[in-house]
């Protein structure tokens, strides 16, 4: 039974879905498709058995709808009994009125990467658990092991298991929004796991925040892939990037295909966007091919793409023209999530480009769509200047300091009045003084139809 069955509603053009089984056409009509195919709804029939779809080689015919799953956003679990970073002192004064059984999970300060349970026992007193990770698994006895801390909790909330007592009530962060994980097998559930022997590693053309990034294939198609360095402590990391990337379906943002596993190394396949990224697309080409009809396509599909992201409700916290992705047919595409959140989250401390990052966000972490909108600035500025380094007379030390005290980049060479005021109000320091990115598509829109 297929999750469109179970739900009762009808898929419509564009959704994406992935096959259960194999299917031989039965007519020049149909279409033939192996399991795990991913497909597009072309549009519905008549018929609500039957759906006329599109292969990742361009080919449509008519498929039944109980051979294929809708591909469905995968979600995050939350957590409100984990604290992140806190001192074993700061985790004792919390869990107060004491109580049997009071629990809470924080960040391990003696051991980095690792956790710590802690856990009011039957005589009053806060006990500290060290939670390690083994083989890729989270354990605190070295006998059971857990995925990730969602279901180690769950086991000590059935049976003390080696503690002082079984966890009985969780203690609530108070501030910000719980912290999320999210399950391998969701990704199963959901239609996003491929298989393994499906993709071929072709060459590595980069390196990512957490790997190597590769060309490949998936089933013919190319592809690239993102690979996890090493599992453990940085695997939910990773896998929260293609998390949320399921939720993410837009021309002009870089699609996932989905995710697998090879050898416990974790690995995000995406399309494969053959002319690389926007910077080093700006400085190889220059002046000489890029016209200022690429230059405004360019700000306008990106800026669509982050009109898209704003609407969701997400922050993406790391736009520049470096985490542009330009597709064969000229199309510009936002990638590189790995540091994309939702609105409502707790935003941890963490590094961020400076010469991108707005002052709100480097000074007090605060990170909005008008932070987003700032770094947009700076990316219009990129691509007017065909890909030089912002602040190009300033060391990167002094960049936030100069900014403070109004210090602004200058208008690139050649761009048009009205693109600089864009930048130049996307630079204003109080962040409600800025434009979003609902009133920045329109205005670049007009711009661009003047400049064809």
């Amino acid at each position: 039974m297929t999750q469109q069955q179970q739900s009762g509603g009808s898929w419509s053009a564009g959704t994406e879905v992935i096959a259960l089984y194999n299917f031989e056409a039965n007519s020049a009509d149909d279409l033939t498709f192996r399991r795990r195919d991913i497909l597009v709804i072309v549009r519905p029939t008549r018929d609500p058995n039957w759906y006329r779809a599109k292969r990742s080689d361009g080919k449509e015919g008519m498929i039944p709808a109980n051979y294929v799953q809708e591909r469905m956003e995968v979600k995050l679990n939350t957590m409100p009994w984990f604290h992140g970073k806190m001192k074993r002192e700061e985790a004792e004064e919390v869990l107060q009125p004491r109580k049997q059984g009071l629990f809470l999970v924080r960040e391990s300060n003696n051991y980095p990467g690792d956790y710590t349970l802690c856990v009011v026992s039957p005589e009053n007193t806060v006990e500290h658990y060290h939670i390690q990770y083994e083989n890729n698994e989270l354990t605190l006895d070295n006998e059971a092991f857990f995925e990730n801390l969602i279901p180690l909790v769950e086991h000590y909330l059935k049976d003390a298991d080696g503690l002082c007592c079984k966890l009985e009530t969780p203690m609530p962060k108070q501030s910000g929004a719980f912290e999320g994980v999210v399950n391998w097998r969701a990704f199963e559930e959901s239609g996003w796991a491929l298989q393994r022997k499906d993709l071929k590693l072709d060459e590595v053309i980069g390196q990512g925040e957490f790997g190597e990034v590769w060309k490949g294939k998936y089933r013919g198609s190319p592809v690239a892939v993102k690979s996890l360095k090493e599992t453990s402590r940085a695997a939910q990391t990773f896998l929260r990037e293609a998390q949320l990337m399921t939720e993410l379906q837009h021309p002009n943002l870089v699609h996932l295909m989905g995710v697998t596993n090879d050898k416990d190394k974790i690995l995000i396949i995406t399309e494969f966007l053959s002319k690389g990224n926007l910077v080093d697309y700006l400085r190889t080409r220059g002046r000489s091919v890029i016209t200022k009809v690429d230059q405004i396509t360019f700000a306008c599909d990106v800026c669509r793409g982050m009109l898209y992201i704003e609407e969701k409700k997400l922050v993406h916290r790391d736009l520049a023209a470096r985490n542009i992705l330009i597709h064969e047919n000229g199309t510009a595409k936002v990638s590189d999530f790995g540091l994309a959140r939702h609105v409502e989250l707790f935003q941890d401390g963490g590094k961020f480009p400076i010469k991108w990052t707005a002052p709100e966000a480097l000074e007090s972490n605060n990170f909005t769509n008008k932070s987003d909108v700032w770094s947009f600035g700076v990316l219009l500025w990129e691509i007017y200047s065909f890909g030089r380094n912002p602040y190009p007379r300033i060391p990167q030390t002094d960049v936030v300091s100069h900014v403070k005290k109004g210090y602004r980049m200058e208008s690139p060479e050649s761009c048009p009045p009205d693109i600089f005021t864009i930048m130049s109000n996307c630079w204003k320091i109080e962040p409600q003084q800025r434009p979003d990115f609902q009133r920045l598509c329109p205005m670049l829109e007009r711009i661009r139809r003047q400049t064809v």
